[in-house]
Formats: C-alpha cells, structure tokens, sequence
C-alpha cells in the first residue's frame, strides 16, 4: 500500500484501517513512536459527506447556505411570517438546523418595504457581506422589488454592521425578486427573477454585468422564459436561480411553476468561455431535473442553493420541499416549505446529477464492483445489475439498514423505492417491499465484512448461506462462492 494513501481513499470504501486490521506503514526514516497511527473507521456517514437529517431547518423555504467562512456556515431563508431577514451561523451545515437564529432586520410597519420579504442570500464580496433580499410594500405586498443591504461587520449576525436597503435598480419598474450573484472571469454577474412588461408571464430570468454589488450595469439579457409544459403549472414561473461553476461550464438551477407540488427545478447549461450576457449561450433543459418524489414523500422541491460540505470537496444542494402533497388554501402561506440538504453528484460528463428529494433516512451511498469500478450497482425493473454511466442516479443510490434477520447483518433499502430492499432471487438479486416472515428476512439480509479483494471496500455474505458472497458478473448481480474483485465493492 502506497504511503500516499489518503483518508478520502478509506472513506470511499467505507471502512477505516481500524475496522478491517489494516495497518498503515511507518513514514520511512522514522523512529517507531511515531509511526502512522490507523485511521478510525469512518461511518457511510464520512462517505456520503452531506448532512442526513431531514428536514435540516423546519419551516424555512428558498434557504441559502453560505461555503464556510472563517470556520463557518452561514444560513438564511424566508420565513412563514415574511416580515424579516433571519442569519444562522455553524461549523458544520448539520449544526445549523439547532444553531441560534438572530434577527438583523425588520420590515418597517409602513410604506416602502412593509410587505412580504422573500427569498434572502448572504454573499461575501470583497471582505463585506451582503444581503440579497425582495420585498414588497405595506398597501400592495406583491409590490415585490429587489434590495440589498451591506455590513462591514465579520460576522453577518452583528446588527449593528448592516446599513439600510438598497433598491436594486433594472430597466423595468415591475415584480422582481429572487437576486444571486456570482463572480466569472474577474467579472461580477447578477441573476435575477423578473416580470417584463412586454411577455405575457409571471417571471423570466435575466442576467447583467454589476459595476459594484448595489448596481448593474448595460442590458439585461433574458436567459430564461417559462414555455415548457413543467414551467407553466398553476403560474407561468422561472425563478429562483442558484449558480455553480464545474467542469468548464456555468450552471444554473432555477424552480418552476406554483410553489406547491408541482413546483419543481430545471436547469440552464454554459460554456466557461462563452458570453454570458448572449442568450444563445444558455441552453435549458428539456424536462425538470429535481421534481415531487411520491415514494420519498417529498413534494415541490426547489428554490435551491448550493454549497460545499466539510471535506471541501463534497457538493451539496440546499432546498426546501413540503413533507405533504395536499394543502389547504394558498401554498404560499402554508408554512412548511422546510429546508433540505443532500449530495450532488456529478455524471463522468461532467454534468450534474441531482437524483430525487431522499426523504428521511441514513447516509446514502453509491456501490461500484472492484473489478468494474467506475460502473454501478443500480436497479432496473426492480432487477440488480450493473451499469456504466448511470445518468439515473437514483436508482443507483442505497442505504445500509440494521438486518431484517437479527444481530449481525444488515439490509440495504433502495432510496428511490424506500418500501424495496435488496433480496436474494435464486441467483440473482432484486429490490422488493418488506414482506412478513423469516424467510423474506433471510433473503434480504447480509453479513458486511471488509472486501474480500481489498480491505478499504465491502463485501457482502448472505445471511443465511456462510460462504456464499454478492458477486459481479459481466453486468449481472448474482451470488455464489467469493471471487475476489467479483465479491468486492467500493461505496461511494
């Protein structure tokens, strides 16, 4: 074994020098007190690296988490009163759903900035931090402009730090909402949610250069206007844009129609060296990519942000979805929109993968075959096999679970059919729902032991069959006697 192994290389397999009686070398040279010490056995909890409580935040919709900053991670998001700016601060995105909440700004009882307050972001720009919010006025709420408010304070709950809205000015005095702001190629970009007088919807999204983080400057360019079936629901809706630079390209998520379970994400696709400010630049694609999930029980996602997870490698999408399809009155004012957190994965193309809302659960992670390992395993017609470039992640994703059969073993849900666990079919495996009784429990139960080939990766012994492993077979998920790399997998 290499001694530039790396933690993320034990973690990718889901089980640490100490679990597996691995022993890492000695730095050579070195006197035997201080030779390496084994890593702890990291948790699927390490591998996986994004928060698994669900919701993370309770009642707070279009949530923004900041990349760590001084040693932490910064949250805002509306609130069901939609009467002020809300900041939370925490070393870990976890932390954020129990960290304190302080209020930095209130809207005024009257006039100008009395009504409804959406959709806030906290951006650190030149050393300042700056507060993107929308908000509407005392005698029309649905008055709804743009304003920012700037601190020089370091730490953006300090009150006393934030100076007084801005009016964030466009070339149409009409609702606009919904403003990010990212930098590309030492030029600073504002993303915005607008409707133009002259297009019969309720939002399209346009982008303009910014000559300071209070201005933009030159034409905005309509990048993006609701057409599509999934944009039109209810209210003909692009909102919500949320910018994240992979790959040699700019994407940009934004949510679609009425906010209850029909709202949903697409998304917008640039080349790096492309001119952002030309349309032709951004192309949209063709069907929602985060939508409702009946089996995860998680309705209307959207309104995301991103961020980056503690390992800073890790990409994580920050959302809001209801735990229920069904609402009384207005979705607006129905107040359990609660923010989300999860993993972002990214296809060999370099293309982002979002899968579906997970729903409630343990860490979610991904097997890859030792002997095909950037393949996975994933389910297809309820039927385990293995497949190159999965571009369904969700059928790709699992959870390990305690065993159906007792002490000892361990079971493994599907994330996307949370009812189906991995069960043995003669030679084959497959996902099926709980049945009751010790057979079903047998057949969908496993030993996991450190990889028969490799000890950073699993392997996996059928409960009730000693000797008997999980194998690869040219595509096929069959069991049989252990093979090495056949019976070795990596999580990921």
């Amino acid at each position: 074994m290499s001694n530039h192994l790396t933690r993320r290389t034990l973690l990718r397999g889901g089980l640490g020098a100490a679990a597996t009686g691995l022993v890492l070398p000695a730095v050579q040279g070195a006197h035997p007190a201080y030779a390496v010490a084994p890593s702890p056995a990291p948790t699927d909890a390490e591998v996986y690296g994004a928060p698994t409580t669900s919701p993370l935040v309770w009642q707070r919709a279009d949530p923004f988490v900041t990349p760590r900053t001084d040693g932490r991670y910064y949250f805002t998001a509306s609130v069901p009163e939609y009467d002020r700016l809300i900041v939370r601060a925490s070393p870990t995105i976890e932390g954020l759903g129990s960290a304190a909440e302080t209020v930095v700004w209130r809207r005024p009882s009257s006039g100008r900035m009395g009504g409804h307050i959406w959709a806030p972001e906290l951006h650190r720009i030149d050393g300042r931090w700056y507060i993107y919010f929308a908000a509407g006025d005392s005698d029309n709420v649905f008055r709804i402009r743009m304003y920012v408010m700037e601190s020089i304070a370091a730490d953006p709950r300090d009150v006393s730090g934030w100076s007084s809205p801005r009016q964030i000015v466009t070339p149409w005095d009409s609702f606009a909402l919904d403003a990010t702001t990212f930098e590309h190629d030492g030029q600073r970009y504002l993303v915005w949610a607008q409707s133009e007088p002259e297009i019969n919807v309720n939002s399209s999204l346009y982008i303009a250069r910014m000559t300071s983080p209070f201005t933009i400057t030159g034409t905005p360019a309509r990048i993006a206007t609701p057409t599509k079936s999934w944009e039109v629901q209810g209210y003909r809706v692009n909102e919500g844009a949320a910018v994240i630079k992979r790959n040699g390209r700019i994407f940009t998520t934004f949510s679609a129609s009425a906010t209850d379970a029909r709202y949903c994400m697409g998304l917008l696709t640039a080349d790096a060296r492309a001119n952002l400010l030309d349309p032709a630049s951004w192309s949209k694609s063709p069907d929602p990519v985060f939508t409702t999930n009946e089996q995860t029980r998680q309705y209307g996602p959207g309104h995301n942000s991103f961020t980056v997870a503690e390992d800073g490698e890790t990409d994580v999408l920050v959302y809001h979805a209801r735990d229920y399809r069904d609402i009384v009155g207005d979705p607006l004012y129905d107040p359990n929109r609660h923010a989300r957190a999860q993993r972002l994965y990214w296809h060999e193309d370099g293309t982002p993968l979002f899968g579906v809302p997970v729903g409630k659960g343990g860490p979610v992670v991904r097997l890859s075959p030792a002997d095909a390992s950037s393949a996975f395993v994933r389910h297809y017609a309820y039927v385990l096999r293995v497949d190159p470039s999965v571009r369904e992640l969700a059928d790709s994703q699992f959870r390990f679970a305690p065993g159906l059969a007792g002490e000892g073993t361990v079971s493994i849900q599907s994330v996307n059919f949370p009812d189906r666990y991995w069960r043995v079919a003669g030679t084959g495996l497959r996902i099926d729902p709980v049945e009751d009784g010790s057979a079903y429990a047998a057949q969908a139960s496993f030993r996991r032991v450190p990889g028969l080939a490799n000890s950073n990766g699993i392997s996996l012994e059928l409960s009730d069959r000693p000797g008997v492993y999980v194998r690869h077979d040219k595509g096929s998920l069959t069991v049989g006697k252990p093979s090495g790399a056949k019976s070795t997998f990596w999580l990921s």
